[in-house]
């Protein structure tokens, strides 16, 4: 007897010892795979867009009469609609996660607002913009301007924040909240000292991930910003009409409608490293945070 279940121990460990070495195959293939496919991109775009920029292309404006290839408005948009709409999005984003997590008592109603933002993540960037044109451009005169494309953005990102931020907050143990309030700190106290710096972090991370979907938004800008290559201050890129074309909107004129897809993949390498610097720029800002 005792021999039997030995052998059939032996049996099993052996199957689960096939199996969980299979799935760690298959674990590795799979990330390789990713990792390949994401360095075997990058190293094309940079190959083809890094030996085209050059100086002229970032510091000058386009000039069909010139003959000047120049994406300086395009950036600096870019870095209005980025700044914009976090300004914006940042605040509601984080204080409708804060009143989720925290504050709200009805149960059902929280579980629609986390469907309704589940499902308006997923609509697609073109339904944005039409609505965008409809509403920030003519009901509300703002025209087609870099401030009718923030908020079109805000829509379109509102949702990434919330859940971020709403899942880094339930990852806060509980008992750093009762002891606060056992110590005599108010709630509003309590959030603002305990909850929020121990989930910058996942704050931190929705502010990466709209800024990506900022940075690489098209569909939307097109029906509310506009495609124009004005080079504007900051006050008058936040005024209403004050039109203007960013990165990917340049980006999809020069493959599309010119034909010149040097610039364009200049354009895309300017592109990821600007997200990059961003990226590290808000990791920065996180860690500063937190301590």
């Amino acid at each position: 007897m005792h021999r039997e279940k030995n052998g059939k121990n032996e049996s099993i460990s052996t199957k689960r010892r096939v199996v969980s070495a299979a799935e760690n195959i298959c674990m590795y293939i799979a990330v390789g795979i990713t990792a390949l496919l994401l360095i075997g991109l990058l190293c094309y775009i940079f190959y083809r867009g890094l030996p085209h920029i050059s100086w002229e292309l970032l510091s000058k404006e386009p000039s069909v009469i010139r003959g000047i290839t120049g994406i300086l408005p395009n950036i600096l948009n870019t870095l209005y609609i980025v700044l914009f709409t976090l300004i914006i999005v940042l605040p509601l984003g984080v204080g409708a996660a804060i009143y989720l997590n925290e504050y709200a008592k009805n149960k059902k109603l929280v579980k629609i607002i986390e469907f309704a933002t589940e499902t308006l993540s997923g609509i697609p960037s073109i339904i944005y913009g039409l609505v965008g044109m409809l509403f920030f451009v003519q009901f509300c005169s703002l025209g087609t301007s870099l401030m009718a494309g923030a908020l079109t953005l805000v829509i379109v990102t509102l949702p990434t924040i919330i859940r971020t931020t709403q899942e880094s907050l339930k990852t806060v143990p509980q008992s750093y909240r009762e002891g606060s309030l056992a110590l005599g700190a108010g709630k509003w106290h309590m959030i603002r000292t305990v909850v929020l710096p121990s989930s910058v972090n996942g704050i931190v991370t929705g502010c990466i991930l709209a800024v990506g979907r900022i940075v690489g938004e098209s569909a939307a800008l097109l029906y509310t910003a506009g495609v124009a290559n004005n080079i504007m201050g900051i006050i008058e890129a936040a005024e209403p009409a004050s039109a203007g074309s960013t990165l990917t909107i340049a980006l999809y004129m020069y493959a599309k409608e010119r034909g010149e897809f040097d610039v364009a993949f200049a354009i895309a390498a300017i592109l990821l490293i600007l997200t990059f610097v961003i990226n590290i720029a808000a990791k920065l800002a996180g860690r500063k945070l937190k301590k």
